[in-house]
């Protein structure tokens, strides 16, 4: 499965560079996404889900293994028609000066640069996504503490003790162990929580040097990493991709005739590294299709929820006039705490929902039962139009 993007020459663009280091992240939420919803039929996939950047960083090592070592690049670049190249700079000109001109050729990859490529590919990443993870619990850890106090002040160390100052309970030496063990690692844990946010600006600051250069043709290095193996990223040529699949049938031949014993374990193991191999190429196939119905619903979903959560807003209606007291009502007293009806300070609190106006529970019910209005505005009113207060102004 190949992605062909427009483009002139061997040197990518900076649009194609971009997709293929955004594919990573956008597989890993699509099979995050994926098993969490496979997870509310089936509870045993929560234990996958609880060590994701282990099983992630497992599969990225197979495909990118793989890729590396069927095509010369890694797993998203491959499926951009792009591939790695060992660059080797000449001088040109017997004076190497100035006016000396650099020649760059482009060669295979060698075994060592394969290695170091899956190093930057796979381990760095899962390096970061583990620091992160820990930054982020030290953080909320800290963000708690201040806000409740931490678990010493909370939980004080009298109550673990009698009036003589001696201990309860005997602490013994492998729970001295474990407390040595706690401590270290809290240790461990604060220096990273105040580390990493220096780590993360300086990695991002130097990846974003990195591509406005490459952007602005000053270097033809996309990354730090690819700059440190000496790698140029080039766009494979039509010969290139017409040769990867009679490269990788000669690899899986070269791989079956390495195999050894009788004929009956041969065909076995024939016939397991065929399933592997077919696995594999539907794995890859289905990994970018899951990405791509990822994409796919959260730009639906997105969409449907920006619909949703942005409705025309309209003004506030203004409220409604304040009751108006008949002429023939009972006045309202200039202290509001008193009832109208007795004069005296309100007891069981009611409000006449018709006109908002509150009286004692025992004086509104007996003038509405029996005269059906409002004792101060007059207006038709029932028993079932009184109201209980439960706080009083």
């Amino acid at each position: 499965m190949l992605f062909q993007v427009g483009g002139q020459g061997t040197r990518p663009t900076f649009f194609e560079m971009a997709a293929a280091q955004q594919l990573p992240s956008s597989l890993r939420a699509a099979l995050t996404y994926s098993l969490g919803v496979l997870a509310l039929r089936r509870p045993f996939i929560h234990k996958i889900l609880d060590y994701e950047d282990e099983c992630f960083a497992l599969l990225t090592l197979v495909l990118e293994t793989h890729s590396l070592r069927t095509t010369d690049g890694s797993f998203a670049e491959s499926l951009y028609g792009l591939r790695r190249r060992a660059v080797k700079i000449k001088v040109n000109g017997a004076n190497k000066g100035p006016d000396a001109r650099e020649e760059i050729n482009h060669t295979g990859l060698e075994k060592r640069q394969k290695v170091l490529s899956v190093v930057f590919l796979v381990i760095l990443p899962y390096l970061r996504s583990k620091l992160h993870s820990i930054y982020n619990k030290e953080r909320e850890a800290a963000l708690q503490a201040s806000l409740w106090g931490t678990e010493d002040e909370r939980f004080g160390d009298t109550d673990y003790f009698d009036g003589g100052g001696t201990s309860i309970v005997s602490t013994s030496s492998s729970d001295t162990e474990e407390s040595v063990r706690d401590r270290l690692r809290k240790k461990i844990r604060k220096i990273v929580a105040a580390c990493y946010p220096w780590i993360h600006a300086g990695n991002e600051g130097l990846s974003f040097a990195y591509q406005l250069l490459y952007l602005l043709d000053a270097t033809g290095f996309y990354s730090l990493g690819l700059h440190a193996l000496g790698i140029h990223v080039c766009r494979a040529t039509g010969q290139e991709l017409m040769d990867t699949s009679s490269r990788i049938s000669k690899i899986r031949s070269r791989e079956r005739e390495r195999l050894r014993g009788p004929p009956w374990l041969k065909a076995v193991q024939s016939a397991l590294l065929s399933c592997a191999y077919g696995v594999l190429d539907y794995a890859q196939t289905g990994l970018i299709a899951a990405v791509f119905f990822f994409k796919m619903m959260e730009w639906w979903y997105q969409s449907a929820e920006e619909r949703m959560s942005a409705p025309t807003v309209y003004p506030p209606p203004p409220p409604p006039p304040p009751p108006k007291v008949a002429k023939e009502g009972i006045p309202l007293p200039t202290d509001r705490t008193l009832c109208p009806l007795c004069s005296q300070k309100r007891a069981n609190p009611s409000v006449v929902s018709v006109s908002g106006l509150v009286f004692c529970y025992s004086c509104v019910f007996r003038y509405v039962s029996q005269y059906k209005r409002c004792p101060v505005t007059l207006m038709p009113a029932t028993v079932d139009h009184i109201r209980r207060l439960f706080h009083d102004v």
